[in-house]
């Protein structure tokens, strides 16, 4: 009854009104569909539409003012959604509802540029979009919003949204300038320091001095990142939540109950379905923690692996497993309390097909070029390798490595022969480590740091030749490095040596990786570029419409992390060497990074790995000419940045338009100044000033937030599943001969190392962690695409962007070619593992190929 009620009405203000009238579709979610608690407000909202009260819209012109509004845009009457208690979720995707609503039109509206959205329910609803259907002299008219509007009396500002027209500042027309500036000013917030709400809006910095929980007592005290010379680091979102009693510096923290609670702009938050996966994946992973029955499970010793075979006990059956997607049965079947089906992880594909192909020299080397974390690698260009580390502080760093320890492995080579041909390269993790191994080494982390050192061949493969372990001096950090040096062996107890030696090294690149090269480098490098492009660049910016599907996520998954994972006590310093001094030493090697070096080619040619030549494609020759990551990786740098100039040179045809860009001058000041203000005053900043630049910039950006946290993120389980062959903790040093540790050793090598890397427990941890962090959600929107084909009104740009994707698509058949050409030794390796961390597209799941467009997980 209540239907035909609102159908009547709507129907007779039809035909009672002599002015036409425009037709428009609302595309939205109500919170109800995605929060079954909400019930109570679901039956409140469902009255206020039955009374007249509901979501009114009002179209805003661009092209006429009203005097009596200081010119803003003329305001249109007031029309409201139909039939909100009635509409069936026919839906686009789940959850979402077209709700139809029709406007009263007025020629003095002229051109619709935004439409102001007024929410008088009790609840939020999620806004997609605004589609306006035969509007006089205009015809369609899309206005995309992906936002969450919260009731009205939440807002001092009716919520404002543009169509998908762009503008710069200075061409923004007139109606709607004062429209756009407000906006930003409500982004920026209002500057006090109150504690955010989830229905702000409000994009600010702060300190990473939520990690510390002092009020816990000094074993959870950490020092305040950013803000000081001494712990520099890029800012993180805003939250305003009170300081701790203990540490007016530090701020206080949310319980763990409260953890999905913490303070991001509603915008930034996850989606409902991305909400679900997470949600799923984490109960899974904490399962394991607290199920009393664990130790039954295992054989004899409890918190230790006893042999190899007990670790693939805790995958489903070798060559056999199915598809990992992401399903609710799949969820629930692992959940299952009764049996060991609750402990069964998918099986890691470096022991899918051979479980002990990872034991090789050729694997260890090969995962280096094309395994989870392939950006460390240089080439060695002196010998023996040397030490930047100051030797007044740290005496002599040098290695001991010297040539009688590697010539005979060099195919008839001497050192400087090898050198001069481009054969010898490195993995070199001693300065980073040796800043903070004294530190580390008093917890319960036994560790060195190392170099590697390692050997061309002529089938394109690298052979490892020596590895160094090094120890801070017994007598202070000033006396230098205590270091020893081993090499390959095949049979014996030197052999069960060298898997230990090689063990170490994965440890120091475990750690290095997670902190550095995934957690430093992308998510917290990134999220600056976030915060100062939503204060300073308005949603009718070109840049803010490229680089806007490349945020998304980000600031959420980076909360979380700074609750439960990077805090102190946290997972990360439970499962990972560094322990407690972890995020500070990230701090200490966040010295080190520059923004243009992040740039692929940049990189390359800065380790060794490549060197410029005008008569290679693009400029650029690989030194390793099977170097996965970098062939790869360069046809997806290149492919981005021919899309960002496509598009940057329709907007700005020449660098005074760069110059003369408010808000893109606005946006790169802050970000410097502010964002990564710990660096302002570094001279490798782009200025700013000219097409290049941008163009330059922006490809940088992207490539962080897509390409390059997929290569060194969604191999982690692939590889690092199994973590034997990624260890992340050490917990006894190198045997010596004598001791009950060697004896050991040369009775059972296996239980030996596995006592010496990562336990049971943590490795149950650590393993339930990164299955999260490598499962792209159901609803992840991948590099080439966008979430709506509407999201700019420009056509070039549009058939830029599908142009992209058509690249893209080359890209991908070319690396499947690639992967099937047993030439390529690296692509595959021994462990029959294709390399397709940048392989643009994938299901949802635990897949290991695919790049998102940002830092999503």
């Amino acid at each position: 009854m209540f239907e035909n009620i609102v159908n009547a009405l709507s129907s007779l203000c039809w035909k009672n009104s002599d002015h036409m009238m425009i037709k428009g579709r609302v595309v939205l979610m109500k919170k109800n569909v995605l929060d079954f608690k909400d019930l109570s407000a679901s039956l409140l909202d469902n009255l206020h539409e039955f009374v007249g009260k509901s979501v009114s819209l009002q179209l805003v012109s661009a092209s006429n003012g009203d005097p009596g509004n200081g010119m803003k845009g003329k305001v249109g009457k007031v029309a409201y959604l139909e039939d909100w208690s009635t509409t069936i979720t026919p839906s686009l995707l789940a959850g979402e509802s077209t709700y139809n609503i029709t406007f009263e039109w007025d020629e003095e509206i002229g051109t619709p540029g935004a439409f102001l959205i007024k929410n008088n329910h009790h609840s939020e609803f999620y806004l997609k979009s605004l589609t306006l259907e035969n509007v006089p002299g205009h015809g369609v008219i899309h206005f995309i919003c992906n936002s969450w509007v919260y009731p009205s009396h939440k807002y001092q500002k009716d919520r404002i949204f543009f169509s998908n027209k762009t503008y710069f500042l200075s061409e923004t027309p007139e109606p709607l300038l004062k429209y756009r500036e407000e906006e930003l000013q409500t982004l920026r917030g209002n500057g006090n320091n109150l504690q955010l709400q989830e229905w702000d809006r409000v994009y600010d910095y702060a300190y990473y001095n939520d990690l510390g929980d002092p009020d816990k007592g000094p074993k959870y005290a950490r020092p305040v990142l950013g803000g000081s010379s001494e712990y520099p680091y890029p800012r993180r979102g805003r939250t305003g939540r009170q300081p701790t009693k203990s540490d007016a510096n530090s701020e206080s923290r949310l319980n763990l109950v409260m953890s999905l609670d913490i303070y991001v702009p509603r915008d930034e938050r996850f989606g409902h379905l991305k909400l679900t996966d997470f949600l799923g994946y984490a109960l899974k992973a904490i399962v394991p923690i607290i199920k009393p029955e664990l130790e039954s499970l295992f054989d004899s010793t409890p918190n230790e692996f006893d042999s190899f075979e007990d670790v693939l006990k805790l995958y489903g059956e070798i060559k056999e497993i199915r598809d990992y997607n992401i399903h609710a049965e799949r969820l629930k079947e692992n959940l299952q309390i009764d049996g060991e089906k609750l402990f069964k992880y998918p099986v890691p594909q470096v022991i899918k097909e051979d479980t002990s192909a990872w034991r090789t020299d050729e694997e260890f080397a090969r995962e280096m070029l094309a395994g989870v974390n392939p950006v460390i690698i240089r080439r060695l260009q002196e010998f023996p390798p040397t030490s930047k580390l100051d030797p007044n502080i740290y005496g002599d760093q040098s290695s001991t490595i010297r040539k009688e320890h590697i010539e005979s492995n060099l195919d008839g080579l001497t050192v400087d022969e090898a050198i001069a041909q481009n054969k010898l390269f490195i993995l070199d993790h001693h300065d980073a480590l040796m800043l903070y191994l004294r530190r580390i080494n008093s917890t319960s982390t036994k560790t060195y740091a190392s170099r590697t050192i390692l050997f061309l061949q002529n089938n394109g493969t690298l052979k490892p030749l020596t590895i160094e372990l090094s120890l801070p001096h017994p007598e202070g950090d000033q006396h230098g490095a205590i270091s020893k040096v081993y090499i390959p062996a095949e049979n014996g107890v030197e052999n069960s040596i060298w898997q230990l030696a090689k063990a170490y090294v994965a440890v120091n690149d475990s750690g290095y990786h997670q902190l550095i090269s995934h957690w430093l480098h992308t998510h917290a490098a990134i999220e600056p570029f976030i915060i100062s492009a939503n204060r300073q660049l308005s949603v009718l910016h070109p840049i803010h419409k490229l680089l806007y599907p490349h945020f998304r996520d980000t600031m959420n998954i980076n909360a979380l992390a700074r609750q439960i994972l990077i805090n102190a006590g946290g997972i990360l310093e439970a499962t990972v060497f560094p322990s407690k001094y972890a995020m500070e030493m990230s701090s200490a090697l966040y010295k080190d990074w520059t923004f243009p070096e992040q740039a692929l080619p940049a990189d390359l040619i800065k380790r060794g790995m490549a060197v410029e030549d005008s008569t290679s494609p693009h400029g650029l020759r690989l030194l390793i000419n099977d170097y996965p990551y970098a062939v790869d990786g360069l046809e997806i740098w290149f492919a981005i940045k021919t899309w960002v100039q496509d598009y940057c040179s329709f907007y700005y045809k020449d660098d005074d338009t760069v110059k003369n860009d408010v808000e893109l001058q606005s946006w790169w000041k802050e970000l410097i100044e502010q964002g990564h203000g710990d660096k302002k005053n570094e001279p490798w900043w782009p200025k700013m000033k000219t097409v290049k630049e941008l163009i330059e910039t922006c490809t940088i950006i992207i490539w962080i937030a897509s390409a390059l946290h997929a290569a060194v993120n969604f191999g982690q389980y692939p590889y690092a599943g199994y973590l034997p062959n990624r260890p992340t903790i050490s917990r006894r040093f190198m045997p010596e001969k004598g001791t009950i540790e060697y004896n050991e050793l040369v009775e059972n090598p296996d239980k030996a190392f596995l006592k010496t890397i990562t336990a049971q427990l943590q490795t149950l941890v650590g393993v339930s962690l990164i299955e999260i962090l490598s499962t792209h959600s159901s609803d992840e929107v991948y590099l080439g695409q966008r979430d709506t084909k509407h999201w700019t009104y420009d056509a070039e740009p549009l058939e830029a962007f599908d142009k992209f994707g058509k690249k893209l698509r080359e890209i991908e058949e070319r690396i499947v070619a690639m992967n099937d050409d047993v030439i390529l030794e690296n692509r595959v390796g021994g462990v029959k593992v294709p390399y397709t961390l940048l392989f643009p597209t994938s299901e949802g799941g635990l897949t290991g190929s695919g790049i998102p467009n940002s830092v999503s997980i």
